[in-house]
């Protein structure tokens, strides 16, 4: 597999705590607080892609956190990716939220 089909996909892209400037990726309304590299697995599972973990790594930017990443073969553009993960960890988020307020 060629490196240009596996895109490099940290979880602090997708938090919402963080400003365009310190590394966020996608738009705060797609944006999630506190993303895991958990959360970011189970939407990529959740999407049947293919990918690798490789969870003792961290960003350059923020290289004293190791949050992780993940390795996504999926040859669109990244920014594509991005948008369809994002999507998922929300709707995700919103139906865990929404079944722990079922129960009380």
């Amino acid at each position: 597999m060629h490196r240009r089909e596996r895109k490099v996909i940290y979880p602090s892209y997708f938090d919402s705590r963080l400003s365009r400037k310190d590394g966020r990726r996608v738009p705060r309304s797609l944006a999630i607080r506190g993303p895991t590299l958990q959360d970011l697995i189970n939407a990529l599972k959740s999407l049947s892609m293919s990918f690798d973990v490789e969870r003792d790594k961290g960003r350059p930017s923020r290289w004293y956190k190791f949050e992780g990443r993940v390795l996504v073969h999926y040859e669109g553009k990244k920014e594509e990716l991005l948008k369809i993960l994002a999507e998922e960890m929300v709707r995700q988020r919103r139906e865990i939220s929404g079944r722990s307020g079922q129960g009380n």
